[in-house]
């Protein structure tokens, strides 16, 4: 069977619609919460979307379900499910497959997180290891389609995956009305552009922020030159599930839709993490922190005053407790 997300249709409103439909009752409607501390903090009222308390930890399971299931409603189901993924993406895929009892297979880096392999095993897939790297990522994978018969599922765009992505925006609009401003960590891109999809589409007045590390920023640099530029040879990065490149599916989406892109350190980074920690007793993945921290840098101080709810997504809480030796570093800098 061909490959997933190679190149396909652009997703429109509709496709979130059919997205939200084919998922309803099977993910959760995340809550919208706030932290009067971080509010003072940002000097804007905060709006946290949490995607930690999704099933499977991370908001990747809208989008992987919604693919399985699409092909499944059109009549193609396959002999086997691949995809590479950091963890999260790779944990969704398995907990997909599962429910439809196809066989999954997920490639991932050998540097990914212990607790996210061990959770892609736990929904029953075989775990595949490759080199950290996109380029290992997409040869591996490429591999394992051709020895099992099987689909790539990509993890960020296939234009499903994308969709079902959007329906967080979909959620966040009704829940929260009276959003400025949707700030989304960025690696691959496929939640950004689902949600700048919905959100334009439905509130074109609503500002859509793309958040990244410093460390790998392709998302700032292929805003800034106007041109796909993926990182070659990204540096390391806490925020690990944000570590791929934005791809030719989600680029122009980006470039069409989303109003800016903000770098943060890993300082930033860690310091934004450690502050939900500790104020919101939420424990989310560095990765889900960068959304805080791009809010709370000094770049956002430049955007205008009058978009004073700011909805932030915390797209994950598939901690690697065991990989924490940082925090020690942070102590004394978040009061």
């Amino acid at each position: 069977m061909a490959a997933l997300g190679a190149a396909g249709p652009r997703p429109a409103l509709g496709e979130v619609r059919a997205a939200e439909r084919r998922l309803r009752g099977r993910v959760h409607r995340t809550p919208v919460l706030t932290c009067a501390g971080l509010d003072r903090r940002a000097g804007r009222r905060l709006l946290f979307k949490c995607e930690l308390l999704q099933r499977t930890g991370s908001f990747k399971i809208r989008g992987a379900l919604n693919a399985v299931s699409s092909l499944v409603e059109r009549g193609q189901r396959p002999r086997a499910l691949v995809t590479h993924s950091s963890g999260n993406h790779g944990q969704a895929l398995a907990c997909a497959a599962r429910a439809e009892g196809i066989p999954a297979y997920v490639v991932v880096p050998r540097t990914a997180p212990q607790c996210k392999q061990a959770a892609i095993r736990a929904y029953g897939a075989t775990v595949v290891p490759c080199e950290p790297s996109d380029k290992a990522r997409a040869e591996t994978a490429a591999r394992v389609v051709q020895e099992t018969g099987g689909v790539l599922v990509h993890p960020n765009q296939e234009p499903d995956v994308i969709a079902g992505q959007g329906t967080i925006a979909l959620e966040v609009l009704e829940q929260a009305p009276e959003v400025n401003a949707v700030v989304v960590p960025v690696g691959g891109g496929g939640m950004i552009a689902g949600i700048a999809i919905a959100i334009k589409a439905l509130r074109p007045d609503v500002k859509v922020f793309a958040a990244e590390p410093s460390n790998v920023d392709d998302c700032y640099q292929s805003k800034v030159r106007g041109v796909l530029t993926p990182n070659l040879d990204p540096r390391d990065t806490i925020a690990d599930a944000v570590k791929t490149s934005i791809g030719p599916n989600t680029w122009p989406i980006i470039r069409d839709l989303v109003d800016d892109v903000l770098t943060v350190s890993e300082e930033e980074i860690k310091q934004a993490t450690w502050l939900v920690w500790e104020r919101m007793k939420l424990l989310i993945e560095p990765t889900a922190g960068v959304g805080l921290a791009a809010v709370l840098s000094e770049k956002f101080q430049a955007v205008p005053r009058e978009v004073e709810n700011v909805c932030i997504v915390l797209c994950g809480g598939n901690v690697d407790l065991r990989s924490l030796t940082w925090l020690t570093d942070l102590s004394g800098k978040t009061e």
